[in-house]
């Protein structure tokens, strides 16, 4: 409701927000002023030294969620997504981590990514899947973009992003391996 149309309120719908007013929890770190305050003529307010506000508390020290990671900064670039969903592009490994743990699927991922790199293969397919459990995404569909940005994978991958539908959609990751330094020697 805007401030223009406050004076137009009836009583009752005055008596009805300032009950709906009092049970509002003020935002942390921000000013509460008192009602009463507000319904008081200018020259009360003149007259009485002004009271004390009241500051809402500090904001409760939020937990660390890994599973809420900032946006992916190492997307693939358009064109090659374009290429790799299209299939001008071609994809040089795949693997499947269907029915893995995450212990079985972190090892084996990092096996199939290090092999790929020693030979020099560029882009992969990570077979996650979807998950199939109501209102979850899939243990491993979460979890393995966060690995990516752990040591051991930040040195062979360069970047990654969400498979296109044919080639198995949001349950498959298009991975880019890093260049090898020792092409040329």
């Amino acid at each position: 409701m805007s401030r223009r149309n406050e004076k137009n309120l009836s009583m009752e719908d005055r008596i009805l927000w300032s009950k709906v007013a009092r049970t509002a929890i003020p935002l942390p770190g921000k000013v509460v002023e008192d009602e009463t305050e507000k319904d008081e003529s200018f020259a009360a307010l003149l007259e009485e030294k002004p009271k004390p506000r009241k500051v809402a508390s500090e904001p409760p020290a939020r937990p660390h969620n890994p599973a809420s990671q900032p946006p992916n900064p190492h997307r693939l670039d358009r064109t090659t997504h374009r290429k790799l969903a299209k299939g001008k592009l071609r994809i040089d490994g795949k693997v499947d981590l269907h029915g893995l743990t995450q212990a079985e699927a972190h090892s084996l991922l990092l096996s199939f990514l290090h092999q790929a790199y020693a030979a020099g293969r560029r882009h992969v397919l990570i077979v996650t899947g979807k998950g199939s459990s109501l209102g979850s995404d899939g243990v491993l569909r979460r979890a393995v973009p966060a690995w990516f940005a752990t040591p051991p994978f930040r040195a062979l991958v360069g970047a990654h992003e969400d498979a296109e539908r044919r080639h198995g959609g949001s349950g498959a990751i298009y991975v880019r391996l890093r260049r090898r330094e020792d092409r040329g020697a």
